[in-house]
């Protein structure tokens, strides 16, 4: 995997991706920023709701679970030093469908955050405190 990040003007760059996507990040405007795009550390944080998002869907999918939406909200919390990581971060995942099961929500769950999700292997090696809890919403 590839990609290559270029600095635009103060502290704007622009990310581009092997899969051929472009992403502009800005800082704050205290830091020189002009609010263009999100924070790296943002990104970061989103990459670990899409990978961990993914996951949840395509093991639901495999389990045959009628799904209509899945949505991931995370809250992280940082240091207080520099390097601001990340040292806790916790991800709720809100699951729609019909009939949905519990008990296959919960494995997908567990599957995803000890199995498959690359990102949140990553970030828990590195020391950040990574927990997950989910609700179901019944569709019509």
């Amino acid at each position: 995997m590839q990609t290559s990040v270029h600095w635009l003007e103060n502290v704007a760059f622009e990310a581009k991706t092997q899969s051929g996507h472009s992403i502009i990040m800005d800082g704050s405007p205290e830091y020189g920023g002009e609010n263009r795009g999100p924070r790296p550390m943002e990104l970061i944080l989103t990459g670990l709701g899409g990978c961990a998002s993914f996951d949840i869907v395509t093991i639901l999918k495999k389990a045959r679970q009628e799904i209509t939406d899945v949505r991931c909200e995370l809250k992280a919390e940082r240091a207080d030093t520099i390097p601001a990581v990340f040292t806790k971060i916790h991800l709720h995942f809100v699951v729609s469908g019909k009939g949905i099961k519990e008990k296959q929500v919960a494995k997908a769950v567990e599957l995803s955050a000890e199995k498959y999700c690359s990102a949140s292997k990553m970030l828990s090696d590195g020391g950040v405190e990574i927990t997950h809890d989910f609700e179901i919403v019944e569709v019509e």
